[in-house]
């Protein structure tokens, strides 16, 4: 398996997951200078991302719901060890791959697929097998999704012991559907700015000025021509061209705005009904905090 810049990817990533491009220093003649703020997307911030767990708030999360899992395994007799954490490959955070590539060194290497140590890490990893060490069909699965009713006369928790983990640590809480849904809804909304239909016909016009042919910055990712695993000269040439004509463009920060400001709405509109899902973020990280640490 391998990850490439992707805007239907980008669009639907679940928690975090999920995302952005635009300029540099160096401007091509006749283009705005870029705002200041804008250089490197990785850096930006969306309004809605408050009403979110946090990377770090989602690895104390996971961890406790390791310990739960672990501890409800022993209590069936069984040693359980979970699956190892898949290496990190691609978006650094939600908002680098959002609206496209901006890295032309990575572009001029890999055209819009990650970097190739992540990469090949990840593709590793999985070949490894990132699972746990319960059989697939065996007493120990069977425990851990709830399979199993009895286990030597004993109940197994309705969803087994994972069933049992999630609902410990609020597992539906912390998945902020709220925020993810009006996010993804402000996402494609944002498409319809009159700024970023701008923005969109002028990059589209730069692009066919260098011999190619895409009506939205994401149509060059997605083109199918680049879905395979090997990188290819002609994936390197258009991908560096997306970058040339976005920072002319300065598109991908435009289009934040966007949606940055359609997002700010969408706080203002559901405002009680996101600040409940926040509290209950907090409450279940407070929950998983003290289980980590053996409170």
């Amino acid at each position: 398996m391998y990850v490439r810049y992707s805007g239907t990817l980008v669009a639907a990533v679940a928690v975090m997951c999920l995302l952005t491009g635009c300029s540099s220093s160096a401007t091509s003649p006749g283009a705005e200078p870029a705002p200041a703020d804008s250089a490197d997307p990785q850096d930006w911030v969306l309004p809605l991302q408050s009403y979110m767990p946090t990377e770090q708030e989602q690895g104390q999360l996971a961890q406790a719901k390791k310990i739960l899992v672990g501890d409800c395994m022993k209590g069936f007799g069984f040693t359980w060890t979970p699956a190892p954490d898949l290496p990190k490959v691609g978006p650094k955070t939600l908002t680098d791959w959002r609206y496209g590539i901006h890295d032309m060194a990575l572009a001029k290497e890999r055209g819009y697929k990650p970097d190739a140590k992540e990469q090949a890490a990840y593709d590793a990893a999985m070949r490894k097998g990132a699972v746990d060490g319960a059989a697939p069909n065996g007493p120990q699965a069977r425990v851990l999704d709830g399979r199993a009713a009895h286990i030597d006369g004993k109940k197994v928790p309705e969803g087994g012991c994972v069933g049992e983990a999630n609902r410990k640590i609020d597992a539906t809480a912390v998945q902020a559907r709220t925020a993810l849904g009006l996010a993804n809804a402000a996402f494609v909304k944002s498409k319809q700015d009159p700024a970023v239909v701008t923005a969109f016909a002028k990059w589209s016009s730069c692009m066919k000025h260098s011999g190619y042919d895409y009506k939205e910055p994401l149509d060059a990712s997605d083109d199918p021509r680049f879905g395979g695993p090997q990188v290819s000269p002609e994936e390197i040439a258009t991908a560096t061209a997306d970058i040339r004509c976005r920072r002319k463009t300065h598109v991908a920060w435009i289009w934040y705005q966007a949606e940055s400001a359609l997002q700010k709405k969408a706080i203002d509109d559901h405002a009680e009904e996101l600040t409940a899902e926040r509290h209950k973020i907090d409450a279940a990280v407070r929950n998983a905090s003290k289980i980590v640490s053996g409170g």
